[in-house]
């Protein structure tokens, strides 16, 4: 590597102080007496700066032209060390590297001929001082930009691993439905409901889905022809209309397509309440479903205009009524039944499709089983009812900021901004210049003469003009009672229900931008999640926006982790979760602790035969006496329980009566005897019977007297003598 303007290299030494360590060591570069002249301030000054980086660990790398980072980072002390992979060549759009098919990602800086001209002479040469150093902040497009699994737990970077649980349109699809076991939400409340369709249950799961909402689009077209003021007397007639296929085709009477509609509602409210368990559901044979789709798509789409009598009207209504309390989605289903088709991890609007008919969605996915893109497709139902600004739609793209993921720690940005179609808003017309307002694909497309001159140029507003608009409806409350609040909720859920399967490093960050659609209520719906959001100044909106975005990143991973009361710009703490303390891995090294069992009596020493016989005999007289103090004890003890006389230390008295035959006593077993002396005899003539311990019958006593269920054990020794 070589500095800007010199033919020569240029190497920075570092002598150390003894201990063997380069980072406490002063740096002295060497420049070869072979380089052009250089200013000694500049040389002074980019030795000074490097050999600060180095002590205070602020060197840092950028992968892609990122001049807002840069200055900041160097306007606090950091200095650049060049990050090889942004030296390759670039790839042409059409032969662009296919990793946005593992994670989205909507950066498109690349499109832009912005190039920085900060690359000066002192940051070329202090790049080179520091060019063998560690790099202690990393900030990329992608994360395989580097090989992560070396990086140190010091070194620093913005994006985590394993992120496609929710950056990409299947994986938030899937993991969505587990939020139940997280919070006490439902997903069809902020996201539109979405299948994979390349997944068999997945794919029976969306015919029913798309059935059902044929359905009460049917029930929503009759109350729609109901409440009109007088059915057109011209209305055209339906009979002998052709279908899709250029045939013949004869509709179903209306009356008897809203009653199956209404008996489809009804078995799917049974459901909802498990009301279906014991009954017989009628079902719908392939053949029937099919007529009614055709009969649908003639009456709805073709928006045929017939009578429709009070009855039908009265329960399409009631229906209505019970289904919207169940299905918060009712709202933005419209009539239409559109839904629109999106790869599963690409970005920028790339490959997506709005599609009406059961058939053309099916059939626009049965693609070649072996191209590898077969599993991703997914199909979303579509927000026929948006909110509009001027008859035109538009989409709202949200930066948020995860710094951790055990705790959960996430951040909202308090500003955003407005991306419009160049289009009116039309259900007519399903073309992507009027459905998607990405501005990858609107930049190229003209404004429509039609559209309202309010809407700039660019196509694009900040949410400050938004509120604008809002307060000259007088709906400028809603933005913090409902717009705000439901995009931290949404994101929030979101980020719950994919807490597990992502990476959980520290000095990990990610920015990301979500892109939402509101109602016609201002209700806002997640559509999806990108992770590097594009900071490319493509309008004056963004220009500002994205600049203020990221210093105040900046702010948040490294003044606010020096500082915990430092300035955060916009971003606001928005839910921080307890930390959670993960099990200390004990691998396969099991082990089992406990107390080890003492013994109630030791047994004495075996003697040395080295020992004399006279010690020997002491030793085994204090182990007898200490034997017969303990017997003394346990029997005393026992005796005292049962209210007999105390025992002495070397005699025991035992009281039998005289009427008591010795020899009966002797044939009967020792126990029985006992216990029908206790109970029999009332009157007992005492006579005296002395018994002496003799050390036959040590062991056996001392052993009785410690067992809690025979405490007269040593009774039959005594009877016997």
């Amino acid at each position: 590597m070589e500095p800007t303007g010199s033919g020569r290299s240029v190497h920075l030494s570092q002598e150390t102080n003894g201990h063997g360590s380069p980072h406490q060591s002063v740096a002295h570069p060497k420049v070869k007496a072979s380089l052009p002249d250089l200013h000694p301030g500049t040389q002074k000054s980019a030795k000074a700066l490097a050999v600060k980086a180095i002590k205070m660990h602020k060197i840092f790398s950028i992968q892609g032209p990122y001049p807002v980072i840069r200055a900041a980072l160097r306007a606090r002390g950091w200095v650049e060390q060049p990050l090889q992979c942004s030296k390759q060549p670039r790839q042409s759009r059409g032969s662009r590297s296919s990793s946005n098919d593992v994670c989205t990602s909507d950066d498109d800086n690349t499109d832009y001929a912005e190039r920085e001209q900060e690359h000066d002479e002192l940051h070329s040469l202090v790049s080179h001082y520091v060019q063998n150093e560690m790099v202690y902040f990393y900030w990329l497009n992608r994360r395989n930009a580097i090989d992560t699994t070396c990086l140190q737990k010091k070194q620093i970077i913005n994006h985590f691993a394993r992120t496609d649980s929710f950056t990409t349109k299947v994986g938030l699809c899937m993991n969505l439905r587990n939020l139940h076991w997280f919070a006490t939400a439902d997903p069809d409340t902020f996201f539109p409901r979405c299948y994979k369709l390349t997944a068999e249950d997945e794919r029976h799961a969306f015919i029913e889905d798309y059935r059902r909402t044929a359905c009460t689009s049917l029930l929503k077209y009759t109350v729609e022809q109901g409440q009109s003021e007088e059915t057109n007397p011209n209305s055209q007639s339906v009979q002998g209309q052709r279908n899709g296929k250029n045939k013949e085709f004869n509709p179903l009477p209306l009356s008897q397509m809203v009653n199956s509609a209404l008996v489809i509602c009804h078995e799917y409210l049974g459901s909802l309440e498990h009301s279906d368990i014991d009954t017989n559901t009628k079902s719908f044979t392939e053949k029937e479903w099919t007529e009614f789709l055709n009969s649908y798509y003639l009456f709805v789409h073709g928006r045929a205009q017939t009578k429709i009598s009070e009855d039908l009207f009265s329960c399409c209504k009631a229906m209505l009524q019970r289904l919207e309390k169940v299905s918060p989605q009712l709202s933005i289903g419209g009539m239409q039944n559109l839904w629109i088709i999106k790869p599963g991890a690409k970005s920028r609007g790339r490959g997506i499709k709005c599609m009406k008919r059961l058939d053309q969605i099916l059939t626009s996915v049965d693609v070649d089983p072996k191209l590898p893109s077969k599993d991703k497709w997914v199909v979303q139902k579509y927000i026929e009812q948006p909110f509009l600004v001027h008859g035109t739609k538009f989409d709202v793209r949200q930066w948020f900021l995860v710094t951790d993921w055990n705790p959960l720690t996430v951040w909202f940005y308090n500003k955003c901004y407005l991306r419009f179609s160049t289009q009116l808003y039309s259900l007519d017309k399903l073309d992507s210049s009027v459905h998607l307002c990405n501005h990858s694909i609107q930049k190229s497309l003209s404004p429509a003469q039609q559209r309202h001159r309010g809407i700039p140029a660019d196509n694009t507003w900040s949410d400050e003009q938004f509120r604008d608009f809002l307060a000259s409806r007088g709906q400028e409350a809603l933005w913090e009672t409902v717009v705000v609040p439901g995009m931290k909720k949404a994101l929030i859920h979101t980020l719950q229900t994919t807490q597990d399967a992502t990476e959980s490093r520290k000095n990990t960050f990610e920015l990301f931008g979500a892109d939402f659609v509101f109602g016609q209520d201002l209700h806002p719906w997640l559509i999806e999640i990108n992770s590097s959001p594009t900071m490319a100044p493509s309008t004056t909106v963004t220009a500002r926006l994205c600049a203020a975005v990221q210093k105040d990143t900046l702010r948040v991973i490294l003044d606010r982790k020096r500082d915990c009361t430092a300035n955060t710009g916009d971003f606001q703490l928005i839910y921080e979760q307890a930390a959670v303390e993960a099990p200390a891995y004990t691998g396969v090294n099991l082990r089992v602790e406990g107390l080890a069992v003492q013994r109630l009596c030791r047994l004495p020493p075996l003697g040395s035969s080295r020992h004399s016989a006279a010690k020997r005999n002491r030793k085994e007289n204090a182990v007898a006496k200490k034997e017969t103090s303990l017997l003394k004890v346990s029997v005393e003890k026992e005796a005292l329980k049962n209210n007999k006389v105390p025992l002495h230390p070397t005699k025991i008295k035992l009281n039998l009566p005289t009427t008591v035959n010795k020899s009966s006593l002797s044939e009967k077993s020792h126990s029985e005897s006992n216990w029908k002396r206790q109970a029999d005899v009332k009157h007992v003539h005492l006579d005296s019977v002395q018994l002496s311990i003799t050390e036959k019958y040590k062991v056996s006593l001392l052993q009785d007297a410690t067992a809690p269920k025979l405490p007269r054990l040593a009774v039959k020794h005594f009877a016997n003598a």
